[in-house]
């Protein structure tokens, strides 16, 4: 598991605190845990991205991530290495223009799209049947039943377990003898009603948000038309409920990125 969590530090409370005031919630998530001024200075976080290594899964036809040491302690009195790395490997945020032309590049997604409450489709007892799956709008109309509406202001992140298979680039993959990849994803029905109910983005633990045998992207194409954003890649989910978390997501501000590596952080009402 690649979930960790430490205690939250002052300084991104206040900014949180004020998010949670213009987000606001679904009818049922604000009965829940009570409002999330109230719990954010005490809240748990869980870190929803993989570290970035020269090793991790990548897409076909990525290239992986390059380290370059510049500089030790013992010999320069500091230490200090040179990346290289993609905008579309390890857990990482596609901006809008990445299938739109002309749309948001990821420098420019507002920032308060990039927090919001979490809504979490658990998807996995049907992926554990076929590795195909396309998460349908059954499913998300199912947990709309029974958590309320999905509202604009929702992160939407969908829990196949596939996580489970990092850093095992071949497991992750799951290609067949003719190289093509068998992982689940969001079939375009899905991707529309997304964009009806205008949430702000939404996540998937797996190498892309179409499923692996798709290689024309309509999910894609459709969603990010529509001006929201993906994260892809996303670690282990199974610490979130359906409802409850507050999302953060931090991609680095590549001037006209067409997206660029995030940390990912889920924020949780303390226990007890």
């Amino acid at each position: 598991m690649n979930t960790r969590y430490w205690k939250l530090l002052p300084f991104p409370v206040a900014l949180l605190l004020g998010a949670c005031a213009t987000s606001g919630n679904s009818g049922r998530e604000s009965r829940g845990a009570g409002s999330p001024s109230a719990w954010l200075p005490r809240a748990r976080v869980v870190d929803l991205a993989h570290p970035l290594t020269p090793d991790m899964p990548i897409f076909p036809g990525a290239a992986p991530l390059g380290v370059t040491v510049l500089g030790t302690v013992e010999r320069d009195g500091y230490f200090i290495r040179q990346l290289v790395v993609g905008e579309h490997i390890g857990t990482h945020v596609d901006a809008p223009a990445h299938f739109a032309p002309g749309a948001a590049t990821v420098d420019r997604i507002p920032p308060e799209m990039l927090m919001g409450p979490a809504a979490v489709v658990d998807v996995t007892a049907q992926v554990a049947q076929n590795p195909d799956y396309e998460v349908s709008p059954a499913d998300l109309e199912a947990w709309e039943r029974e958590h309320g509406p999905l509202q604009p202001q929702h992160l939407v992140l969908i829990r196949t377990g596939w996580a489970a298979r990092w850093p095992d680039e071949k497991r992750y993959r799951n290609a067949d003898a003719a190289g093509v990849m068998h992982f689940p994803g969001l079939s375009v029905a899905t991707s529309h009603l997304l964009r009806q109910r205008q949430v702000r983005g939404v996540g998937i633990d797996t190498l892309s948000t179409d499923p692996g045998s798709n290689t024309t992207f309509e999910q894609h194409r459709d969603f990010l038309a529509g001006g929201g954003y993906h994260i892809e890649n996303l670690a282990d989910l199974s610490m979130l409920p359906p409802v409850g978390a507050f999302l953060v997501v931090s991609p680095l501000p590549v001037k006209d990125g067409s997206g660029a590596p995030a940390r990912v952080f889920a924020l949780l009402p303390p226990e007890g």
